[in-house]
């Protein structure tokens, strides 16, 4: 939960509000601090532009008016990372991120949700109201709001809001934790699989359950792989061009949920009882296809960046090293090489004698891999 929140400040902040705030975030041993993101509200969480919070600039203050629901850390944290509407007609774009200390006066915690499932984890219902805070408790300063702003009004995609960043880069790290409770729960299935018998022997050698098994355990690393990729991308500072981010949560969760749900099945009457922990990562899993963006969230976000990408590169064409020289610059997998490769395919598709002579050539000689 503090990691989704300094991610969110991250995006917006100056470095010396960074470097002022995300110590606060985690404190040290023997000083624990905790943070919390305050994005979703009662009718509002996918639905970014419907969120209903408000900011209004009072003075040298910011008072913040809503309610806000699904909060991890939501009311016991030491910094909530609080995003609000400062221009109602907007919609997503006139929003900023505010810090809110805890014990802020106007800052109510109004209950705490009690869960199926991931019930270590705090979630609570806040309340804003009248809530003040000064004006450098504004995430990036006011004159960039003022900036993004109006680059909103003006038609300008650079006015839009950091929450949705720190969500996308935040996927792989929900996805990684996904398949901690897939792998769990398969390894358990396994397990209790080759030791109990029935009619004779054990019952993995039954394909009924053998191949569930074996299913589940190719979707998991497929997930994994998944994964890796988006983590990679992230390290490397590659774009995610077509939702990987996001393709990593929707298969690592799903995952997740099945693996754990064929543990319950596998283990029969042991597995929906206590005395296996199958039933605890049953009801954990399910959260995983919820919080940050539903699966149907994911879907479409991928959905979005494959009709972005229509008529132009291969999809997954490049995966750039680190190269230098003619490599580096027109080598396999490189920008420029691949661009060139997808305009000859477009040239291609016009040009009769073209055409006839990329249906006989490898497909990879196009997309410059």
């Amino acid at each position: 939960m503090p990691a989704l929140a300094l991610s969110a400040m991250a995006q917006a902040s100056t470095p010396d509000q960074l470097l002022r705030w995300a110590p606060q975030c985690f404190g040290q041993p023997g000083d624990l601090k905790l943070a919390a993101l305050c994005i979703s509200e009662p009718q509002g969480g996918s639905d970014v532009k419907n969120l209903q919070t408000t900011a209004t600039r009072d003075g040298d203050d910011w008072v913040l008016d809503g309610h806000k629901i699904w909060i991890g850390n939501g009311g016991i944290a030491d910094v909530h990372v609080v995003n609000a509407t400062v221009d109602p007609e907007l919609g997503h774009r006139g929003q900023a991120l505010f810090v809110v200390p805890g014990g802020t006066p106007g800052l109510e915690m109004v209950r705490k949700l009690e869960k199926l499932g991931c019930r270590a984890s705090h979630t609570a219902e806040l309340r804003f109201e009248d809530c003040r805070v000064p004006a450098d408790h504004l995430l990036g300063g006011y004159d960039a709001l003022e900036n993004r702003l109006k680059q909103a009004r003006e038609g300008d995609p650079g006015g839009s809001s950091p929450t949705l960043g720190a969500f996308e880069q935040t996927r792989p790290m929900v996805a990684a934790q996904a398949l901690g409770i897939a792998r769990a729960s398969l390894e358990l299935a396994r397990d209790y699989a080759s030791d109990r018998e029935a009619f004779g022997e054990p019952i993995i050698e039954k394909q009924g359950v053998s191949f569930q098994l074996a299913d589940v355990a190719a979707e998991l690393d497929a997930a994994r792989l998944l994964t890796w990729r988006a983590a990679w991308m992230a390290a490397e500072k590659v774009p995610w061009q077509h939702g990987e981010g996001s393709m990593s949560k929707l298969k690592a969760s799903e995952c997740a949920v099945r693996a754990s749900e064929l543990a319950i099945q596998v283990c029969g009457g042991y597995g929906y009882v206590r005395d296996k922990p199958a039933e605890k990562w049953y009801r954990d899993a399910k959260l995983y296809t919820i919080f940050e963006g539903t699966s149907e969230i994911q879907r479409l976000v991928i959905g979005r960046a494959l009709q972005e990408a229509a008529g132009e590169e291969p999809l997954h064409h490049r995966f750039p090293g680190r190269r230098g020289g003619v490599s580096g610059a027109v080598g396999r997998g490189t920008e420029r090489r691949s661009k060139a490769g997808a305009q000859l395919t477009k040239t291609a598709l016009k040009a009769p004698w073209l055409k006839e002579f990329a249906r006989m050539t490898p497909t990879n000689f196009w997309s410059g891999s």
